[in-house]
């Protein structure tokens, strides 16, 4: 009775909590608060800030900022810190509470503004849509119902521990990777309208995953077992969407917006 009692409670706990959406309408279950994600983030940003050589060459560091100040400037502005790391990762990175890092890797793959833009919009959508809120709710979640099960299942078998080994490949493949995939498509999406917005062209996040997908070694695991979508599903949404966040950009054409982050780097 004890263990039904702690399913219902678990039942009406996730479905008060339930209460956020995303950019694109989503429903998302969010149960940290901003300010705990915030500090957590800070913290891991003084870290990597230890952890990497910080470049400081001027062309460098004045490109990416002067991308990332178009980007911030169409979600509010504010003060946000923006690092580029010595690292041949080709990646990026934003965190709650207005830090981006921007590895020098990244450059094999954004080859100008339009590019770069993307690949930040893309992960300060990640920010705005509370997805690292949401992943760390999912997880949380998840292991509570596992601890549950198990519970259940130790007072009814003696194969519980194979049983619940099953379970967890289960919430692994069926749960967490398909909502990672979920909001990496929606930073790929909201984020081309997000650049579009800020006068990037959209269409360079096209190009960017055609750069991506040409710079990997084929060792791509399989849709269904990545945390991020295949390159080939990726382009396709983008293409999907590129008329209407073209529309975007040409309202900010109209409105004199024109980035002009390549000149910096030159």
């Amino acid at each position: 009775m004890r263990v039904k009692y702690f399913l219902f409670m678990a039942v009406v706990f996730l479905a008060v909590s339930s209460c956020a959406t995303s950019p694109l309408g989503r429903k998302q279950l969010v149960l940290f608060g901003d300010q705990q994600l915030e500090e957590m983030a800070l913290q891991s940003f003084d870290d990597i800030k230890k952890e990497k050589t910080i470049v400081n060459d001027p062309k460098i560091t004045h490109y990416v900022m002067c991308v990332a100040k178009h980007i911030i400037a169409e979600i509010g502005g504010g003060e946000w810190e923006v690092r580029v790391f010595d690292d041949e990762d080709a990646n990026a990175f934003a965190l709650p509470g207005g830090k981006i890092g921007v590895h020098t890797g990244i450059f094999k793959v954004a080859k100008n503004q339009d590019q770069l833009a993307a690949v930040m919009a893309h992960e300060v959508t990640h920010v705005l849509s509370k997805h690292g809120n949401e992943r760390a709710s999912q997880e949380m979640v998840v292991q509570t119902g596992l601890q549950v099960g198990a519970a259940v299942l130790q007072t009814k078998t003696q194969y519980a521990s194979i049983m619940m080994s099953a379970l967890g490949l289960g919430a692994e493949v069926g749960i967490l990777l398909p909502y990672s995939r979920i909001h990496e498509t929606e930073a790929d999406l909201y984020g081309m309208d997000l650049m579009a917005r800020a006068g990037f062209n959209p269409k360079a996040a096209v190009d960017l995953w055609l750069n991506m997908q040409n710079n990997m070694d084929g060792n791509q695991p399989p849709a269904f077992l990545s945390t991020h979508p295949s390159h080939e599903t990726r382009m396709s949404d983008l293409n999907k969407r590129l008329n209407s966040s073209y529309g975007l950009y040409q309202q900010a054409k109209q409105q004199g917006k024109n980035p002009q982050c390549n000149a910096e780097r030159n």
